[in-house]
């Protein structure tokens, strides 16, 4: 595992890019067809760390979706690493969801485990990987233990192992820290950096928390009320070894005050298109 360097200008080399991506939903007898995205242009830098946000309902997860291979965009095209993403989640691109994915019958290292039967390794190879998973994770004294007898936090923690040990060069979290209280938000949230910072992956957050886009991310792109576009990108400027402390630097609340001015409007926008729907 490689830890990023902010100077190595490797980390500038293009890892996905996104092409004038549209995606919508086709419509029912009764209802209309929604155009949920786009078009929207990015490129991710290799091994950086990059957050969205953006207002309720404005297609953050259908970003997340498309740029997973999860759904197809209606037009345009995602490249990664060379190669068209074409409606599957492609080798070397990982994802954690908000819900709790652990299977209740199965212990830590089992969940964790599970994605490496599809793998062609030898026993020794899986328990390395599961040992360096569960170290990583700081979950190597619960190895044993149940969902039921862990934390939110926990739980959540493993389902990232779970990802992590399938060694990705993408990783994809959909607001995984969405169900956890602020403190622990901010602690799993350096657990995050830290592991982001072992892997050398390039990870790619949508959180609807300004506070935490601001602690975690290089860059944070701000989206539009539907269709998301992005109207932002902001560099953070931090250096890659930081933790929740940087909270308390002035620089951090200029930095959320910045995404509010550009999200304002936007969820005004958002709300009053709610409100008149109802």
């Amino acid at each position: 595992m490689t830890t990023p360097d902010a100077d190595d200008p490797s980390r500038l080399e293009p890892h996905v890019t996104l092409q004038a991506v549209t995606r919508t939903f086709a419509g029912q007898k009764s209802t209309p067809a929604v155009h949920a995205l786009g078009p929207v242009d990015l490129t991710l830098r290799k091994g950086e760390f990059f957050a969205v946000v953006g207002p309720s309902g404005c297609g953050k997860s259908t970003l997340l979706e498309v740029l997973a291979g999860i759904s197809a965009p209606t037009s345009g095209q995602i490249i990664f690493e060379g190669q068209p993403i074409t409606g599957r989640v492609p080798d070397g691109v990982g994802v954690v969801f908000q819900e709790d994915a652990c299977f209740p019958w199965l212990n830590v290292t089992d969940n964790i485990a599970l994605g490496l039967q599809a793998l062609p390794l030898s026993e020794t190879e899986r328990r390395q990987r599961v040992e360096d998973a569960l170290a990583l994770t700081g979950l190597k004294a619960f190895a044993q233990a149940f969902p039921a007898q862990l934390s939110g936090g926990m739980r959540q923690r493993v389902c990232i192992a779970r990802t992590l040990i399938m060694r990705p060069r993408l990783i994809l979290l959909d607001e995984p820290f969405g169900a956890l209280d602020q403190q622990t938000r901010l602690l799993m949230g350096e657990e995050v950096l830290r592991l982001w910072r072992q892997s050398g992956a390039t990870i790619f957050l949508i959180t609807h928390a300004l506070d935490e886009a601001a602690m975690l991310a290089d860059r944070i792109g701000v989206m539009s009320a539907r269709p998301g576009r992005l109207i932002d990108l902001v560099e953070t400027g931090w250096p890659p070894e930081r933790d929740s402390r940087i909270v308390e630097l002035p620089q951090f609340g200029q930095l959320t005050a910045r995404l509010w001015r550009s999200l304002r409007g936007e969820s005004l926008k958002s709300l009053d298109s709610s409100q008149a729907t109802q």
